[in-house]
């Protein structure tokens, strides 16, 4: 079978890999040099278990710039394009996603197209009708930045947004290909795909405002989040507080979601938004009462084995620290020259510590070590 995947950033990159193991995959991207990459068996990305199936494993994978060579005779096209969420008209920027649609349509009608990309609630069914795309399907991703393929070749669930055949046989492709045999398949309707992809990343947000209640109140957080995980209802998967939610997905799937309950009575979903903000303020007050003069940021990146600091919560509680007067060192290996980030950048770890009297850590690592009685850190399990 021939699959041909748009997008070669984290979620389309790992199911590149998870379905090249089997499969005839093509990855298109308009990026030449992530292109290159990828044709020299390169993850484009930062990902350990991309990294290392690319460099040892036998993979059915190549990368164009030509949308013709992806589409022609493939039996599914799967979009991992962009959709960055605009706060001010509460919407996805969905074009992206559309140009593929309508370039795939065209080189190959008889395509089945899967939308893996974070879309809004509603949006497959009304682009169906709008581009006249009946092959047109979606499917949620659950994964972390930094480890999207583990989390591809180990899925927790696998969700199709359709009830017919071929959803069965794309949710089958994916079963096939991943570590875990057992995975459960659900297939569901369009809209309810989408909405299951956004409360399970909002439900998420709830573990930080946990650990705030405890820093406030003296407790216990890991004793308090393993008793609540030991709930079969709730699970410890991925209950590990941080600064706050940040990255790419979580802000713009709840935000997303408040826009689509404008007009339906609740309470919850405002809260979570709200609850972000709070979590900022509370661990920047918590730096502040220990009067530093100079505080380390130890990376950006909102998760271990990422290369993304896009929206990371670190940045806002930065600004918060700087604006009360606190000087700021950042240690960021590889951080562009035109970064636009508060602070002095130094590339030397040594003299980071030093210099520093409180460092920032949102993930533990071992480099802080030898200076551990320095690192504030809400990471409580040791895993993203």
């Amino acid at each position: 079978m021939k699959i041909a995947v748009a997008g070669l950033g984290y979620v389309g990159l790992s199911n590149a890999v998870l379905l090249a193991q089997q499969h005839e995959v093509v990855a298109l991207d308009i990026d030449a040099s992530r292109v290159e990459q990828l044709n020299r068996r390169q993850a484009p990305v930062a990902d350990p278990e991309a990294e290392e199936y690319l460099a040892s494993r036998t993979l059915n994978l190549r990368a164009t710039l030509d949308s013709r060579d992806a589409y022609e005779g493939t039996d599914y096209v799967l979009i991992a394009t962009p959709s960055d969420y605009d706060p001010q008209t509460h919407h996805f920027n969905t074009q992206a996603i559309e140009s593929v649609i309508i370039e795939a349509m065209a080189i190959n009608p008889r395509a089945v197209l899967v939308i893996k990309s974070t879309i809004p609630v509603g949006y497959t069914e009304k682009t169906r009708q709008r581009l006249n795309c009946e092959q047109l399907i979606f499917s949620p991703e659950f994964l972390r930045e930094g480890r999207a393929l583990y989390d591809t070749l180990h899925p927790s669930r696998i969700v199709v947004g359709e009830r017919s055949p071929r959803a069965q046989v794309f949710a089958e492709l994916l079963k096939e290909c991943a570590v875990e045999p057992s995975v459960p398949i659900l297939l569901t309707g369009s809209t309810e795909a989408e909405a299951i992809k956004l409360f399970a990343n909002a439900y998420l947000a709830i573990f930080n405002e946990l650990d705030t209640y405890a820093a406030s109140h003296g407790l216990d957080s890991r004793q308090i989040i393993e008793g609540v995980g030991l709930d079969a209802r709730i699970g410890s998967h991925y209950n590990n507080p941080s600064f706050g939610y940040g990255g790419y997905c979580l802000p713009k799937d709840t935000q997303q979601l408040l826009a689509n309950y404008r007009d339906v009575p609740q309470n919850l979903i405002h809260a979570i938004v709200a609850s972000n903000t709070t979590r900022k303020d509370f661990i920047a007050g918590e730096i502040l009462k220990r009067r530093p003069r100079v505080v380390g940021i130890y990376r950006l990146i909102m998760k271990s084995g990422s290369d993304n600091f896009r929206a990371s919560s670190i940045l806002c509680i930065m600004r918060r620290l700087a604006a009360s007067g606190v000087e700021l060192v950042v240690y960021e290996p590889g951080l562009p020259a035109e970064h636009g980030i508060e602070g002095r950048v130094l590339d030397d770890l040594a003299q980071f510590k030093a210099v520093a009297d409180v460092i920032l850590s949102n993930r533990m690592n071992e480099a802080l070590a030898d200076v551990a009685a320095k690192v504030y850190s809400r990471d409580l399990f040791g895993r993203d």
